[in-house]
């Protein structure tokens, strides 16, 4: 598609804003989209990690008052102590099985059919979660305890099958251990931000010999359009779980699977070909 690089930018900025924190999975969003803008290759893939810093700002704005309060009264309160540890204990077994795996992940799984397969199972997961309709013990935050907080974190370890959904598999996992729906989306919200900041940074480290000056300003107004998509999607998100099922987006994450596997058969890609090449 021939359009300015600016304003593919924004457009990418805007998708990655508007599904990183929903049980979608932005990959499978930026690999269609990004296909579509023929913004592909070293340069492109490095943008792609870049902007997921501003979607992050994002929920760092959204709760800066909470997050303001846990760090000023870590010496003080016991619950922000008790946030912060469970935060830790979540973030660990993703970070380690994603160095420890990170190259054979990208090797033999980042290509169409993984990343549509995962979006179709995850699908009828959260289907089947739903249907347990089992009420939830915890309704804050605050009451998670240290063990939930590790099986949230273990969930969380399916987010490195690409199209699997970070945000869907934590988000998931905190509901099967007796989160309501606010809360378990909350403390996904949380979680991203350690995860999220961690696996960006490291990306961005390894591809810094891709980037140069002359990339500020397309990386910049995809920055803010991943800022801008994400702080709404935050808040319309927590407002639309409070009332309602996740079925929804079992549906869709359904349906853009098959559109995943339709679209590369059609246009004749290869369908096991990597995707960060």
């Amino acid at each position: 598609m021939d359009m300015p690089e600016l304003l593919k930018a924004l457009i990418l900025g805007l998708v990655e804003g508007a599904t990183e924190f929903l049980p979608v999975s932005s990959t499978g969003h930026q690999i269609i989209v990004a296909d579509l803008l023929d913004f592909t290759g070293e340069r492109a893939k490095t943008f792609e990690i870049f902007i997921q810093l501003g979607a992050i700002l994002a929920v760092i704005w959204y709760y800066r008052a909470k997050i303001g309060h846990v760090l000023s009264t870590l010496g003080s309160e016991s619950a922000s102590r008790r946030l912060i540890a469970n935060l830790l204990v979540a973030f660990l077994p993703a970070a380690v099985l994603g160095l420890a795996f990170s190259k054979v992940i990208k090797a033999h799984l980042f290509n169409p059919v993984t990343v549509a397969t995962a979006l179709i199972v995850g699908g009828f997961i959260i289907l089947l979660i739903e249907a347990r309709k089992r009420p939830a013990t915890i309704s804050s935050t605050d009451q998670i305890s240290g063990r939930t907080a590790l099986m949230i974190g273990i969930a969380q370890c399916f987010a490195l099958i690409p199209g699997t959904s970070r945000s869907g598999a934590t988000i998931m996992g905190a509901l099967l251990c007796g989160l309501s729906r606010p809360a378990a989306a909350e403390f996904s919200f949380f979680l991203s931000i350690p995860t999220m900041i961690a696996a960006t940074l490291y990306s961005l480290y390894k591809a810094r010999d891709v980037l140069s000056s002359t990339d500020i300003p397309t990386f910049g107004v995809g920055f803010v359009a991943a800022f801008v998509s994400g702080f709404i999607v935050v808040k319309l998100f927590l407002a639309f779980v409070s009332k309602h099922s996740f079925n929804a987006f079992a549906w869709y994450r359904i349906a853009l699977g098959s559109a995943v596997i339709a679209y590369f058969y059609f246009t004749g890609q290869p369908m096991f070909g990597v995707l960060t090449d």
